[in-house]
């Protein structure tokens, strides 16, 4: 057989082998039909497997060397770079470290498909993963690829035993992800007997937010249709679920409560610098319009923070939260120098209140905060404090109240006049079942305490 006719037979068989693999996912993973159906298979001259989110490029003959080694490999690699894209892991914003991004990557989907206990993807090598998994999980809670990529970068692991676990969980070629300067540097890494491998194409940005309609649609199919999921597939439900809580930037969510209002400051809209220069030209020094010393801005004027001191929360939490919102609304582009900022204790009923007028009370409050309460959750004396403030003219102006709590408490039944926002720390058990009338922003411990 010359080269030619193995060529196009490596093609033919690795091609169905691949369709066989998608077919024997589709047949047990009806809910992810979408993802499992939106990467075209494209073959490769030579090299491994990637996704670039459109496509997933395979080499043939690595494809039937999989298969050769253990038939269910195909089906097992194919799923691991879909539950790459459904996770988005290779939509990165910002540097990041790549061995332990890649390897975090790695364990956390593998260790995912191992939960669905699919006997399409069953390997000989998931039980020597589960072992090198256990240690990890006891130590990274939830087992998430952020959480897990922290983890090695704050406790790297010796260099063979990184080797030896990127080995062992493996499935694809992840050089793509990675910005053009770390490409380069995998570049002049390759073997130089063979320069001939294509480099995998960067994912375009424009399909991220496509694999999170994705996500999306999955987590909802298997909330409500695709109930023959079961508990095989708790672990990617939970998953699924953190992936889709609302996380933003704390800085630009605080502009939720601005209002619009004049500060003393040129409007270069307003200006016409025409007539202003008209004038220059005409009497020397007298222009003919004056620039505006005023524009409307959205600056935060009156709002309530409410603070859960039921003792779900760490002291150090909450006067790093309160410290992280000061640090914000001390920039002067933030709110304006007159403001009216309530602070508020709560567990059971209200413990403690401090108010803000102006930047310089800022750090004097928390200076002087001291932590009051511990006992149970309810969220129904704050919103009754505002409503009889509101009620007496007490509060003017107010754009919302923001409650820093666990979630776990009794919440009013009827929708306030103002806009509420619950921010959550971030927490494995809880489900945070806020009523839908509440905005919902979730942080975890080290989003609250860096910078502060």
């Amino acid at each position: 057989m010359d080269e030619e006719t193995r060529k196009l037979k490596a093609d033919l068989l690795s091609g169905e082998i691949l369709q066989m693999a998608y077919a024997s996912l589709l047949l047990h993973l009806r809910f992810m039909e979408n993802a499992l159906s939106r990467l075209a298979f494209t073959p490769m001259p030579k090299g491994t497997v990637w996704t670039d989110g459109q496509r997933y490029s395979y080499s043939p003959m690595h494809v039937l060397l999989r298969y050769k080694a253990e038939q269910t490999n195909p089906a097992r690699d194919y799923l691991h770079s879909v539950l790459h894209c459904v996770f988005r892991h290779m939509y990165l914003h910002g540097r990041v470290e790549k061995e332990a991004w890649s390897l975090a990557c790695d364990m956390v989907v593998e260790d995912l498909i191992a939960d669905l206990s699919l006997h399409a993807t069953a390997a000989a090598r998931e039980e020597e993963q589960q072992r090198a998994l256990a240690p990890f999980r006891d130590k990274v809670r939830p087992f998430t690829a952020e959480k897990l990529y922290r983890f090695l970068l704050d406790d790297p692991l010796p260099e063979d035993e990184r080797l030896r676990l990127e080995e062992l969980f493996r499935a694809d070629d992840h050089r793509g992800w990675f910005s053009d300067e770390d490409n380069k540097e995998r570049q002049n890494e390759r073997d130089e007997e063979s320069p001939d491998i294509p480099e995998p194409n960067a994912p375009p940005m424009e399909t991220e937010q496509e694999w999170k309609d994705v996500s999306d649609a999955i987590e909802e199919d298997m909330n409500t249709i695709s109930r023959e999921a079961g508990d095989a597939a708790a672990g990617l439900r939970k998953a699924l679920r953190r992936l889709s809580r609302e996380k933003r930037d704390y800085a630009a969510f605080l502009k939720k409560f601005a209002v619009r209002g004049e500060v003393m400051q040129l409007d270069p809209a307003e200006f016409d610098y025409i007539y202003y220069t008209y004038g220059l030209s005409l009497y020397g020094n007298l222009p003919l319009i004056e620039p505006l010393e005023y524009r409307e801005d959205l600056r935060i004027r009156s709002f309530v923070i409410a603070v859960d001191t039921s003792g779900s929360i760490s002291e150090e939490l909450v006067h790093a939260f309160l410290q992280k919102t000061f640090n914000i609304l001390k920039a002067s582009e933030s709110f304006f120098s007159r403001v009216d900022i309530r602070i508020l204790q709560c567990d059971m009923q209200i413990q403690d209140e401090l108010r803000v007028t102006s930047q310089m009370d800022l750090d004097a409050a928390l200076e002087k905060l001291t932590l009051k309460g511990f006992g149970g959750t309810d969220f129904r004396p704050v919103f009754e404090y505002i409503d009889r403030q509101i009620r007496s003219g007490e509060l003017q102006q107010l754009k919302g109240l923001l409650y820093f709590t666990d979630g776990c408490g009794t919440y009013p039944q009827r929708k306030p006049d103002y806009d509420t926002a619950f921010v959550f720390l971030e927490n494995e058990g809880n489900q945070y079942e806020v009523p839908p009338w509440a905005i919902r922003l979730t942080l975890e411990p080290e989003e609250i305490l860096e910078d502060v």
